[in-house]
């Protein structure tokens, strides 16, 4: 595509924009209008780490690809991403707007803002239709989507979602170390988490928010360690800008925190996977083999939807491995 110097002009609003005409020219692939009726080797639901990872790998080994995201991600609220190499401390809109940067250099990857609303098979392969009233033919699917956290009926809990109520010590816990924590988790994924987390501060409580479901064991052992558990029901979480301060309870009493661990229950992002036939694990995750399959022939999963290890690194090396397998199979039906 040719476009002249005062184009050029009229677009950028400056002589800048017309010195920087390469830049500009690489940049309009991205709005580029897709072909009409245009069948793609693949559809990738979902376009964070683990969908951006696996149009990566497909895009350099050029198939052509559509990627559909709404541009809603869970993390969205979280302040700062950690324990990824190379990204460390950066925000996840930073390390998802370089990433998706990287990805559309290769020109047979296309990135569509909108929202996949439903899915079926055809004679060819498979079916996406969109909010913004389009339909997508692929020969194979990704679903790329993540999970929905639930929030519970607590006041102020989902203000601070991501910024000091948080879900993985891996990715957020350092920001917290030796600071007054609480874990807002019941039974095995609660003791779990209090072996975990008493690495990193010496001032740890278990909040049940009912009947403590541990063992004479598990409770010897928190005991021990002086980790303190309290079975009153939590009222309200009352913070400053997301960033805990106490924890209320029905009783009436309250105690200061500077960090809560809460396990959240979730449901899937979208139920098309599972409208194609794409089976659950009993946790409510998709079902996938170790190259990323699901049971549903031509469809793979990858990222939060699949794993409950909830980090970039993951989703990224998930998405990334569904692209690669989805290849070989692509090859293998066509050599």
């Amino acid at each position: 595509m040719k476009i002249n110097r005062r184009q050029a002009i009229t677009r950028g609003g400056g002589i800048f924009t017309a010195l920087a005409l390469p830049i500009s020219i690489v940049n309009y692939k991205k709005f580029k209008p897709m072909e009409k009726n245009k069948i793609f080797d693949v559809i990738i639901v979902g376009g964070s780490y683990s969908g951006l990872s696996a149009a990566l790998a497909l895009g350099r080994s050029r198939r052509n690809v559509l990627i559909i995201d709404s541009g809603k991600p869970c993390n969205a609220s979280t302040p700062h991403s950690h324990n990824f190499l190379t990204q460390d401390g950066k925000t996840p809109a930073e390390i998802s707007q370089l990433a998706k940067s990287q990805v559309l250099k290769y020109k047979t990857v296309d990135f569509q803002n909108d929202l996949a609303l439903s899915g079926k098979r055809t004679d060819g392969g498979f079916e996406i239709k969109t909010n913004n009233g389009k339909t997508h033919i692929g020969k194979k699917l990704i679903f790329a989507t993540g999970v929905k956290d639930i929030m519970p009926d607590i006041k102020g809990l989902s203000a601070c979602w991501g910024i000091s109520v948080i879900h993985c010590p891996y990715c957020h816990g350092y920001e917290f170390v030796n600071k007054k924590t609480a874990i807002m988790i019941n039974g095995d994924h609660g003791y779990h988490l209090a072996q975990l987390v008493n690495n990193l501060t010496d001032n740890l409580t278990v909040l049940t928010s009912g009947k403590a479901d541990f063992s004479e064991e598990e409770l010897k052992k928190l005991a021990k360690h002086k980790i303190e558990v309290v079975e009153t029901e939590i009222e309200e979480i009352q913070h400053k800008q997301g960033y805990v301060e106490k924890v209320v309870f029905k009783d009436g009493h309250s105690r200061s925190f500077n960090a809560i661990y809460a396990g959240l229950p979730f449901k899937q992002h979208t139920n098309i996977p599972m409208d194609l036939g794409c089976e659950l694990s009993e946790e409510g995750y998709i079902q996938v083999d170790t190259f990323q399959k699901t049971n549903v022939a031509g469809v793979y999963a990858c990222g939060d939807s699949t794993s409950r290890l909830r980090s970039i690194a993951t989703s990224v090396y998930t998405g990334n491995f569904a692209g690669a397998a989805l290849n070989m199979e692509l090859c293998s039906e066509s050599f």
